[in-house]
């Protein structure tokens, strides 16, 4: 059987507001962007490593932690709002036209997520293959943690005269646990495995099927704010045994 061929890719945007510079901003020494590329590099089996930013800042930081740049990210792709599922099609379809070859399988890592590993990686792509295996017909695997708050047990919203209701409902009354509410999960920003085909056709990560792969809650964060920054710094100095 032919390996598959894998296409990695690293999204930075040069323009982050809440936290300017994150991307490349020091984290216990090195670039945040170095975390997620140096990961990605670790994972058996993915054909390349590349880096889709507008930034030549962040490129030369993603050569340096061993990435590939072989583009620079169009500015319309590059805006606060810019769509993530037409940004990866676009370092699809470049990287396929640059390398004259087709992928199997766009994996996506949103290197703000810096608590994430190797292994978790590794283990989002062989879960997209067990699913096929299992002929579930997987789309995208993506990783989800159990969410902290849950919208059929303790998430209101205002209703039109501002009264507050539940967010959800069973239809069968309020639901007075938390163990009897429905379990739902919070799209963690972290990595994204799909069919090469399906980036190529769809338009949205959920219009075809998406199954989770779930991580425990204290590696759900990502880097939006300081406060983002400073717990995950705590976090991972404290995995890697560092003082301070």
């Amino acid at each position: 059987m032919t390996s598959e061929r894998i296409l990695c890719a690293v999204g930075a945007r040069g323009g982050s507001q809440g936290v300017p510079g994150k991307n490349i901003r020091p984290l216990l020494g090195k670039p945040v962007i170095a975390w997620a590329i140096e990961k990605a590099l670790a994972v058996p089996g993915i054909t390349q490593v590349i880096v889709s930013t507008d930034s030549e800042q962040i490129a030369e930081a993603a050569r340096a932690a061993g990435a590939e740049t072989p583009f620079l990210r169009p500015t319309e792709l590059a805006a606060p709002d810019s769509g993530k599922f037409q940004v990866w099609q676009h370092a699809l379809a470049t990287c396929e036209q640059i390398h004259g070859i087709e992928y199997d399988l766009y994996v996506d890592i949103d290197c703000t997520n810096p608590l994430l590993g190797a292994a978790d990686i590794a283990g989002a792509i062989e879960l997209f293959r067990t699913l096929r295996r299992q002929g579930r017909n997987p789309d995208a695997v993506f990783t989800v943690s159990e969410a902290r708050r849950n919208p059929y047990f303790n998430l209101v919203e205002p209703d039109a005269e501002g009264l507050l209701k539940m967010s959800k409902s069973m239809g069968v009354g309020t639901v007075l646990a938390r163990q009897r509410a429905p379990a739902v999960f919070e799209h963690v920003a972290g990595v994204y495995v799909l069919a090469a085909r399906y980036v190529k056709a769809a338009s949205h990560l959920l219009d075809g099927r998406a199954f989770g792969y779930q991580i425990p809650p204290e590696q759900a964060f990502d880097i939006d704010s300081e406060l983002d920054f400073t717990i995950i710094e705590f976090l991972l100095r404290r995995r890697l045994g560092l003082a301070g």
